[in-house]
């Protein structure tokens, strides 16, 4: 039987894990600041349901990837527990974010995020779904309540403020009270799919629009 002193060296697999956290935790703190603005777009739903009409958001940040060319960028952050990927928009840069947190939790991720790249909660874009407006409707929304939408609770909840802008995409409210938690949580209908490929085009044409006019306004950011 081997004894470990308490001066002995940790054991050589101990050892392999710590460095690449090591490596892990500096990443993309030892980044460079692009020259320009940076901004974070978080597309807010649950991991594991991507097809739901909850997960709409995340549906979006597929397109704007897809969009900006880095759609094979994709890569697990276990800091803030969440998929990112970097992409360019002219001089400023875009943080994409997918929470691998569950709804109600999806500020975590998106807080912690925010931390890492030194940005405001004005320059934290939250993408997610809106009951209130029928499928087919987007919203830009400027900061506000939460209206009753629990992953944007949870992001002014851990970011502390509700400054964030919003695009709401809206996916229905059923007619009965009972089935708004089927409704939310369901997949799209086949005839709701067929609208969802224009739909998440001009989700993406929104964004990018409202980002470049931003982009080119006064610094505002650290």
């Amino acid at each position: 039987m081997r004894v470990v002193n308490g001066g002995s060296m940790p054991p050589p697999g101990l050892l392999r894990a710590g460095l690449r956290l090591s490596r892990a935790m500096s990443r993309c703190v030892l980044e460079p600041r692009p020259p320009g603005k940076r901004w974070l777009v978080a597309g807010l739903g649950n991991p594991g349901m991507p097809r739901t009409r909850h997960s709409v958001g995340m549906a979006v940040l597929g397109q704007l990837a897809r969009r900006l060319g880095v759609e094979e960028s994709w890569a697990r952050d276990r800091r803030c527990a969440a998929d990112l990927a970097l992409a360019s928009l002219g001089d400023a840069q875009l943080v994409l974010l997918r929470p691998r947190r569950l709804m109600n939790a999806n500020g975590r991720s998106v807080a912690r995020a925010a931390e890492l790249f030194g940005l405001t909660a004005e320059e934290v874009y939250l993408v997610h779904d809106e009951l209130d407006k029928p499928l087919g409707k987007l919203a830009l929304k400027l900061g506000g309540s939460a209206r009753g939408h629990n992953g944007v609770r949870s992001c002014i909840s851990c970011l502390n403020s509700n400054a964030m802008p919003r695009l709401r995409v809206g996916i229905g409210r059923p007619m009965h009270p009972d089935a708004v938690q089927a409704h939310v949580l369901g997949c799209f209908s086949p005839a709701e799919q067929e609208l969802l490929p224009p739909l998440l085009e001009r989700a993406t044409d929104l964004l990018l629009d409202h980002i470049r006019e931003r982009s080119r306004g006064p610094s505002s950011g650290p």
